[in-house]
């Protein structure tokens, strides 16, 4: 099977690239940018890819690759910091820019050959960078730029080493799918031939090979991710596989009880029920820093875990739903990118963890993620469930965690799902929940004065939850929304509308 390699330098975007290449139907995987030629040879790559990245190729300890990936004789496509990179290594010269361009520009395509075939003229992309391209290497021509940026496209076309400055990848981008495509089939000639069932299969046989006949504990979250994930377990393992749901106290309005008799009755899942929520809360208490309550959230959930394991008997591996977006916004595991925020399911696990970790999703978006279990046998209305993340409510109170606050964001939560339900937009949506806020403001019900909480709305769009943009809802819904939060939930007296895209936000506020 045709295989491309990206070599991360540090983007966020690094594994929307790889999304974007097994949207295509061609198998990617992602390396770190200092792997030595012999391993990447090892790989057999029918093209290459260099990410972007946050640093300046000219600063001191920049993540430089080795100039020989030049004598590969393969495809080679940079991205931003990747453009740069082949401009520097090839002898061209790269500076810091006067002015930063970040956004939406304007591609001016001077040749629309090979990379730019029919890639339309003025076609919006989506920028990043602070330095750019002013002398590029002998053999190599520039057939696109921007008002801002003259070097945004370069192409050397005989030893096909191509680079764009700005991020195709990115939905932003609006012809970035046919410059991908361009790259993988007219210039790579590579076959599409990748596809979900088969890597399900592979990662069933290997779960099976692996395991053999010990015991596994999957932790259960409530969402698709790890749903999925104890699924394709039960496909491998049948009876050795353990699930544990934990009631944290965090959850939606009776989503415990519901999730419970779904997952044993219309799943037929092996499930322990935890009823922990007292002790979450009284741990959570006084807590405010985001990164503290996750850290605290993810150690109760293993101490809890290894409780229920020592009831089991000997039990060798644990398995969560960890997909490629908790791993790019927690860590860079493969790449040098920035730290945004830990997942509880990756930043909270103990270092000295002692089962062995089975993350059968980590290289899978949500969109893969949904279209595996409808394969494993899902229901649509499961299978659209909004991502909801693993410390739950807890990191949509901004501030202290406290069992009235938690009652209060139930009962707008379950306003805001049920409207947008009955409205008919719930599965155009990405994500739609609402945020309680850490201050109170002036409000009047009922010609008295009230001091209330606040209630922000964040509802957004995306494909697969690497970018996003805020959803324009109709003022009719956004105003009944408004009405029934404020005349039914006690407590709450304002509600106000997240219109920030991501980026430069995150969907989730912490």
């Amino acid at each position: 099977m045709d295989k491309v390699i990206i070599l991360d330098f540090g983007s966020q975007y690094t594994q929307l690239i790889a999304r974007r290449i097994r949207e295509l139907k061609v198998y990617s995987e992602i390396v770190p940018y200092n792997i030595s030629l012999s391993e990447l040879r090892k790989y057999n790559p029918k093209a290459l890819i260099l990410s972007g990245g946050p640093r300046s190729v000219y600063e001191r300890d920049a993540p430089l690759c080795s100039k020989e990936i030049f004598k590969l004789n393969i495809p080679i496509l940079g991205i931003c910091y990747g453009l740069q990179l082949i401009a520097y290594l090839l002898g061209g010269k790269v500076k810091s820019a006067e002015k930063r361009e970040y956004g939406f520009a304007k591609l001016k395509v001077i040749n629309n050959k090979e990379l730019l075939t029919d890639v339309n003229d003025e076609t919006q992309i989506w920028m990043s960078h602070g330095d750019m391209v002013v002398s590029f290497p002998e053999g190599f021509i520039v057939t696109a730029s921007t008002s801002n940026t003259p070097v945004a496209v370069i192409e050397n076309r005989k030893r096909k080493i191509y680079g764009v400055q700005f991020h195709p990848e990115v939905k932003h981008t609006i012809d970035g799918r046919k410059i991908l495509s361009n790259f993988l089939f007219k210039i790579s000639n590579l076959k599409a031939e990748w596809n979900l069932i088969s890597f399900l299969e592979k990662t069933i046989k290997k779960i099976r090979e692996d395991v053999k006949r010990e015991k596994v504990i999957c932790g259960l979250s409530g969402g698709i991710d790890s749903t999925v994930t104890a699924l394709i377990l039960q496909r491998a393992i049948g009876d050795n596989l353990y699930s544990i749901f934990v009631d944290n106290g965090l959850l939606r309005e009776n989503e415990f009880q519901d999730l419970m008799r779904k997952f044993k009755e219309k799943l037929h899942l092996k499930v322990i029920g935890v009823n922990a929520s007292d002790l979450f809360l009284e741990k959570l208490k006084g807590i405010t820093s985001p990164e503290r309550k996750r850290k605290i959230i993810g150690n109760l959930f293993i101490k809890i875990f290894k409780e229920e394991a020592k009831k089991i008997g000997k039990v060798e591996y644990f398995a969560q739903g960890t997909t490629y977006p908790d791993v790019i916004e927690s860590t860079s595991v493969k790449g040098p990118s920035s730290i945004i925020k830990s997942h509880h399911n990756v930043g909270g696990l103990p270092s000295n963890l002692k089962w062995k970790l089975i993350e059968p999703l980590k290289e899978l978006f949500k969109d893969e993620v949904r279209e595996i279990g409808k394969k494993l046998g899902l229901d649509e209305e499961f299978v659209n469930r909004h991502p909801f993340p693993g410390p739950g409510l807890a990191v949509r109170i901004i501030g202290e965690v406290t069992k009235k606050k938690v009652k209060i964001l139930q009962k707008v939560d379950k306003i805001l799902i049920d409207e947008i339900k009955k409205a008919g937009v719930y599965n155009k949506l990405w994500q739609a929940f609402p945020i309680l806020l850490p201050v109170k403001s002036v409000g009047v019900m009922g010609d008295e004065r009230t001091y209330k909480y606040v209630i922000a709305l964040r509802i957004v769009e995306s494909v697969d939850g690497m970018t996003a943009s805020w959803y324009p809802m109709p003022h009719d819904l956004m105003q009944k929304i408004s009405s029934r939060i404020v005349n039914e939930v006690e407590g709450v007296n304002r509600v106000v509308y997240d219109i920030t895209n991501k980026p430069p936000a995150t969907i989730e506020w912490e």
